[in-house]
């Protein structure tokens, strides 16, 4: 198959011109879009894949968060109760008389690939997926899309991400059932937040539901988890020993992982 990366972004682009490109959420969608194509590529080229399965990669990381910049023209918001964004992109692809995935791949023989991956990209576990090679994208775009969102909660305004600045975003304590979450090593549920902090905390937990070693080798030279940790400052004493536990044990979890002693099914 034959897929053409530069068509695709061209195509992107121009679709992007419907959009108020000045918008700060749009601002950061766009350059977060194509910081997971980055990473997808990254990984792809590390886990030693096909080429084919490399573009692919790459074409589902450019598409991945198409249906974010219409949750955000109609609600101003990246929050999951205002739309699913997932589940839109991939209506918004792949429904009616002509697709709009045909602006971007001329052919359709991965479109089952495409849209399994994009639609379920950010679903809280990711399940029901017997095909081996749509489960290795769906599982590569969650994990490129974590890893771009590391960088993303360094540099971007914390205001932006959840509507607080650093200041207030760092007050308060996390809710008993956030901490429970990351107590069993896994994602945090979007209802049981309820203070910045654990907003925050959230943005951290959802590593471990990364999937391959070569994703946790990345996160690991780059720091990235102290970094995010580090960025607020907590100024509750509970709160403050919580984030340090939470790094300390995260850290521990990615050595594990790197090293084959964690092996996910």
């Amino acid at each position: 198959m034959n897929i053409d990366y530069r068509q695709a972004r061209k195509a992107f682009e121009e679709y992007l011109d419907e959009y108020d490109r000045e918008d700060e959420k749009i601002k950061l969608k766009i350059v977060h879009t194509y910081g997971v194509v980055g990473c997808a590529r990254e990984i792809a080229r590390r886990m030693e894949l096909s080429e084919e399965d490399r573009e692919l990669a790459v074409i589902i990381a450019l598409l991945h968060d198409i249906g974010r910049f219409e949750q955000i023209r109609l609600f101003d918001s990246f929050q999951p109760d205002t739309m699913d964004h997932a589940a839109f992109g991939a209506k918004l692809l792949f429904e009616g008389e002509k697709p709009l995935i045909r602006r971007f791949l001329a052919e359709d023989c991965f479109d089952d690939i495409i849209h399994t991956a994009i639609a379920k990209h950010s679903d809280f576990k990711l399940e029901g997926i017997e095909d081996e090679r749509t489960l290795l994208h769906a599982r590569l775009i969650r994990d490129a899309d974590k890893l771009d969102n590391c960088r993303v909660k360094i540099v971007e305004s914390v205001e932006t991400m959840i509507g607080m600045d650093e200041e207030e975003a760092g007050k308060g304590s996390i809710s008993p059932k956030v901490w429970e979450s990351c107590l069993k090593k896994e994602s945090v549920l979007s209802a049981d937040r309820k203070t910045g902090v654990d907003y925050w905390v959230s943005y951290i937990a959802q590593y471990y539901d990364l999937n391959f070693p070569k994703t946790w080798e990345i996160m690991k030279e780059k720091n990235y988890i102290r970094r995010i940790v580090e960025r607020l400052h907590y100024e509750n004493p509970d709160t403050a020993q919580k984030m340090a536990e939470l790094t300390d044990e995260m850290e521990a979890y990615m050595e594990n992982v790197i090293k084959g002693k964690l092996v996910k099914k």
